[in-house]
């Protein structure tokens, strides 16, 4: 019981931040969609394949979050997921373009702000230990109760998940 006090207390999560990045929250939300809830060697892949020009920032901070896990806490590359990714808007900088007769255009260069947080699942094997052993079908949900054990239920023979009654 013990043992399992200390891998409690143990840091499992990192992250990196990136603010004041020149685009759009709604393009970074694009690929930041893709990768969420991936494994840090898949998300490597997918940003280096993908077209858009939002994946080269995200890309850094995806190297930065794992940088920081595994040199400052020693994590494993290999058992690294992203659990929280989220783009937020940033200020708007204003600048101002001449037109003709006198007249300027107002241009508007939105920024946003990049949150990438991973977590190593080696070091919390206890959370995933009930989700792994568990086995069940296609039409099933997980519920998790209070004492952190998950049971299955099945949501095709109750009548979905909206019962009726």
């Amino acid at each position: 019981m013990n043992l399992m006090i200390r891998i409690i207390k143990k840091k499992v999560e990192v992250s990196a931040l990136g603010q004041h990045i020149c685009m759009s929250a709604h393009k970074a939300r694009r690929v930041i969609d893709q990768i969420r809830g991936r494994s840090y060697e898949e998300t490597l892949m997918i940003l280096e394949l993908m077209p858009y020009r939002a994946c080269y920032p995200i890309l850094k901070l995806v190297y930065s979050a794992a940088a920081n896990g595994i040199h400052n806490l020693g994590f494993n590359e290999g058992s690294l997921f992203i659990i929280k990714a989220e783009v937020n808007e940033g200020p708007t900088a204003k600048r101002l373009k001449p037109r003709a007769q006198g007249r300027i255009f107002l241009i508007k260069k939105p920024t946003c702000h990049i949150t990438i947080v991973l977590k190593d699942i080696s070091l919390a094997e206890y959370e995933y230990r009930d989700y792994l052993d568990l086995k069940c079908s296609k039409n099933t949900r997980l519920i998790k109760k209070k004492n952190k054990t998950m049971t299955c239920h099945d949501t095709s023979s109750n009548g979905g998940l909206w019962d009726k009654k």
